[in-house]
């Protein structure tokens, strides 16, 4: 629809209500890729309405009153000072009346053509708008929250974190080394290290007390990070717990938690693949981490880490240490408590 470009920057307030018995909310209302947006004043999208099904409700005062079309008993309300808001919702609706196809001999042909569209859309459009929608609202405190819900499934399986208080020194430094929020410990259930929403990073115990170096956790978490960059764990998420979850997340911020119980349940089943040397040697230098303990660690032969050995980034560096020895030998012992 060309009309959508001439006002795909404009933003009102309004008063939305679900139903009849909740009382109304102020609500910021804008114009996305033929639906009308409306969030809360923290831009948290509450729900979307398709800009070909907007109805306005007869109304005696001067502001008007839409609701989508089949549900009357949700509406929208605004005020008469947001003329620019009325006018291209007015003109938008006359935009989808016009484009509306008439009686005639080909309507049969074109609603077969029609329905076919939309199911196109619906299959192949719709998940991936969402997904990407949702990405670019959710703020970092809910994805923060969805990775803390996955990390309470994990541990259903792996038992609760490996906490010391002489640990955590080790824990924070390894985290700041590796440019990620948290890292943490877990006596079984990941492989060997996961990626969740939020920056969090769960490691298997075995990557710090079966090396003698941290460099090797430091280089799981790195390749970690790296693969959250080009995927991102809330991506992962809603991808796989599909559209419903999705549009569920957009418009009450919880994802179900049969959603999450399936997603944990297949990240832990399916074990991570090597990403290409390419990818992972930049994280590498930049952070100042040796990739051939890593490269080891995945393959104690080195034949499918061989670039990482070869172009390790840091040989012949002295690179600053990633923690103190004394608190790697802390970091070691986190699950002896």
């Amino acid at each position: 629809m060309t009309a959508l470009s001439k006002y795909d920057r404009i933003e009102a307030t309004g008063l939305w209500r679900p139903n009849p018995s909740e009382q109304r909310r102020e609500v910021v209302v804008s114009i996305g890729d033929a639906t009308l947006i409306i969030s809360d004043i923290n831009d948290r999208a509450l729900t979307h309405w398709s800009l070909a099904a907007v109805e306005r409700a007869p109304s005696d005062g001067p502001g008007a009153i839409f609701f989508p079309d089949g549900d009357p008993e949700e509406t929208l309300e605004l005020d008469p000072s947001e003329t620019e808001m009325i006018k291209a919702i007015n003109t938008l609706r006359q935009a989808v009346a016009r484009a509306r196809p008439r009686p005639g001999r080909v309507r049969w042909l074109g609603a077969a053509l029609s329905v076919s569209a939309v199911a196109a859309l619906a299959i192949f459009w719709v998940p991936g708008a969402l997904v990407d929608h949702a990405l670019r609202v959710v703020p970092s405190v809910k994805e923060a929250e969805l990775g803390r819900a996955l990390l309470n499934r994990i541990e259903r399986v792996s038992g609760p974190p490996c906490r010391t208080p002489e640990g955590a020194p080790a824990l924070r430094a390894l985290a700041r080394r590796t440019g990620v929020t948290r890292v943490v410990v877990l006596p079984g259930g990941v492989r060997e290290a996961l990626a969740l929403p939020g920056g969090m990073v769960v490691i298997n115990r075995t990557l710090v007390e079966d090396f003698e170096e941290p460099d090797v956790a430091a280089g799981y978490v790195l390749a970690e990070r790296v693969r959250s960059t080009l995927t991102p764990p809330l991506r992962q998420l809603l991808e796989h717990a599909g559209t419903r979850a999705t549009a569920t997340l957009l418009t009450t911020g919880q994802v179900p938690d049969r959603a999450l119980d399936a997603f944990t349940e297949a990240r832990l089943a399916n074990p991570m693949a090597l990403l290409d040397a390419d990818v992972l040697l930049p994280a590498f230098a930049a952070a100042e981490v040796r990739s051939t303990p890593y490269a080891r660690a995945r393959d104690i032969s080195g034949e499918e880490t061989v670039e990482l050995i070869e172009a390790d980034p840091m040989s012949g560096a002295d690179p600053s240490p990633i923690m103190q020895d004394a608190d790697w030998l802390q970091l070691q012992a986190i699950c002896e408590s």
